[in-house]
């Protein structure tokens, strides 16, 4: 094996590679605004951002604003988003959500990561895609394509996504964060699956630890 023998290192070429690789890296979850995207977020929890994005259109139809949401009925809205599974937590999660946008913060998605992870069904993975990508902020979104790449090239070791963001987060610039994110998602998905990765595909495979697994 070749090329980059640090852990800092080898995050820095990666993020070169896949840019070359994904130079048009941007969220598969259909929204108009960080309101939506918030929305949508939630909605993605154990659920495609293809089935999402079915769903949507009829939710933000219906509730187009926070006050809107924040007024709805709560079987109405468990219908509404049923198809994306676990749908009476992320019915509880978006109502109390919207209801907490109207009441504290003036129906506005707030930036800061503490006001954001206060909502009803934010963690900081959701917090991170809305500040990354609607929001102009620095932001890592941690989802398994994302752990499991970065354990596969040994920039870290960790296996809880907060872990894996603060190990990570100082190898990448800041305003860079969100788009290597992005990236990660996108190669684990289409060259590097938790079973049967492709590494003689894979434009890291001459420096990944885990090559020709």
């Amino acid at each position: 094996m070749s090329g980059p023998r640090t852990p800092k290192g080898r995050a820095k070429e990666t993020h070169l590679r896949l840019a070359e690789e994904y130079p048009e890296a941007i969220c598969e979850l259909d929204h108009k605004n960080p309101y939506e995207l918030l929305a949508a977020t939630i909605l993605s929890a154990q659920c495609t951002d293809k089935r999402v994005n079915m769903v949507t259109p009829a939710l933000f139809k219906r509730y187009p604003t926070p006050k809107d949401l924040a007024e709805a009925n709560l079987s109405e809205l468990e219908e509404i988003v049923r198809s994306t599974g676990f749908y009476a937590s992320k019915a509880k999660n978006l109502l109390g959500m919207a209801q907490r946008l109207v009441e504290v913060y003036d129906s506005e998605v707030p930036g800061n990561m503490e006001d954001l992870t206060s909502l009803p069904g934010v963690g900081r993975k959701t917090a991170n895609v809305v500040r990354s990508v609607d929001l102009g902020l620095p932001g890592l979104p941690v989802d398994t394509h994302v752990g499991r790449l970065a354990r596969r090239l040994e920039l870290t070791e960790e296996t809880d996504p907060v872990k894996i963001e603060m190990a990570l987060n100082p190898m990448i610039p800041a305003d860079e964060r969100g788009s290597f994110s992005l990236r990660l998602i996108l190669h684990g998905r289409r060259v590097c699956p938790s079973r049967k990765p492709r590494c003689e595909e894979c434009t890291l495979n001459d420096f990944c630890p885990s090559s020709n697994l």
